[in-house]
């Protein structure tokens, strides 16, 4: 089921009794990782309410095409293009009729002629309207148009008949669904990524920090979510969106980021990248009221910050580490020795005492090295170079 993470599932119930199923349905599929929204027919409101499929799914019940309030969240077209697949289950007779035809008279046929996502179906309905000419021309129709059809299975029928036409049972459709899409490079790893520089209060309104602005661990962390993982970015003070499939957590001192990082690892996560630019050093004593320019001096003592990402590699439940090195000189002896050090898996170093890449360039070049090896990436944009990093992290974990 790793091919689900992350998916974005639009879930359609059409009118039938086996619409029950659908609302174990939903939770199988947030159980697998997916992120799921639910469009009800009318009829199909007639056996299960949208209350009940809001809040197993945690989100508004899409039922009307018209509803304004709908259509300001997340309107139609929004949903149509948010979706990985559309996922009707169950789908009557009728449905299957006017998604044949092409037909967009309510919210859930709409969305499946506006969708460029797969559509699957998981038919139910009489075992004698199964076995119908007219529903079996309608499913041809369908297959030659490509929709995913999940069964249907034979057995006993509500309405008494014994044949096919029953839905599958939620499990059945969930393996099924998942069939759907393709293994990726990091199908359902979890991916810790950390980002940003860190700020160290000195008084109320002044702090140490650092020029990093966040770029490289942001698209670092869009690419490993388009690469099928789940990812979890800890970012300092950064002002940049939040990659799509991404989630966050901002913090802004040093010790937050190691406690958010710890609390991760503890949680169990397969890599972590650390990319956050993180103050090696805190004042001992942050005053409390702004201090006054009254002496030509002020002396300030520092204590070191933990180590994120040595703390990380050394941690009894030790994901596949892989650290970042900006250095301004003897760039790949020092990346080497941390490497060694800190006992990592990988670390990407690159030379920041340029302006054409590193800490606020939307480019970068990297070096990254691994135990008997490693491969330079020559200057290209952030999420070129984000993309190889994550191709390369990818093998490098499978070996």
């Amino acid at each position: 089921m790793d091919r689900l993470v992350n998916k974005r599932i639009l879930l359609g119930v059409t009118g039938g009794i086996a619409a029950y199923k659908s609302a174990d349905l939903v939770r199988r599929l947030q159980d697998a990782g997916a992120d799921v929204r639910v469009v009800m027919t009318a009829s199909a409101q007639e056996f299960i309410t949208p209350l009940t499929m809001q809040a197993l799914s945690g989100h508004p019940v899409h039922t009307d095409m018209l509803d304004p309030s709908a259509e300001a969240a997340m309107g139609h077209i929004e949903l149509a293009r948010w979706a990985d697949l559309v996922l009707v289950a169950p789908a009557s007779a009728n449905f299957m009729a006017r998604l044949a035809h092409g037909h967009g008279n309510d919210l859930l046929a709409t969305l499946c002629l506006a969708t460029g996502a797969p559509i699957a179906i998981a038919p139910a309905m009489n075992q004698q309207m199964w076995a119908d000419s007219s529903t079996q021309k309608n499913l041809l129709i369908l297959q030659e148009k490509g929709v995913h059809v999940f069964g249907p299975a034979a057995g006993s029928q509500a309405c008494g008949d014994v044949g096919e036409g029953r839905m599958l049972e939620p499990m059945q459709i969930l393996q099924s669904a998942a069939e759907v899409f393709e293994y990726q490079l990091l199908t359902g790893k979890h991916v810790v990524i950390n980002a940003g520089p860190t700020r160290e209060a000195i008084d109320p309104v002044r702090y140490i920090t650092n020029k990093s602005s966040g770029k490289m661990g942001f698209a670092l962390a869009e690419l490993a979510a388009e690469a099928g993982a789940k990812v979890t970015l800890i970012a300092g003070p950064v002002n940049l969106p939040t990659p799509a499939r991404v989630t966050r957590v901002d913090v802004t001192r040093a010790q937050e980021m190691f406690d958010a990082c710890m609390e991760t690892i503890e949680s169990g996560c397969d890599i972590f990248i650390a990319t956050a630019a993180v103050a090696d050093y805190r004042p001992v004593v942050t005053a409390d009221h702004k201090i006054k320019k009254s002496t030509e001096e002020v002396h300030i003592t520092l204590v070191k910050n933990p180590d994120i990402v040595a703390s990380v590699s050394g941690h009894a439940k030790r994901p596949f580490t892989v650290g970042f090195a900006a250095e301004t000189q003897d760039v790949i002896a020092y990346a080497t020795a941390k490497l060694s050090n800190k006992n990592l898996d990988m670390i990407a170093t690159n030379d920041v005492s340029g302006q054409n890449v590193g800490f606020n360039s939307d480019n970068n070049a990297l070096t990254v090295i691994w135990p008997n090896g490693h491969k330079v990436l020559p200057l290209a944009s952030k999420r070129q170079i984000a993309k190889q990093l994550i191709e390369l992290i990818a093998i490098r974990y499978r070996q």
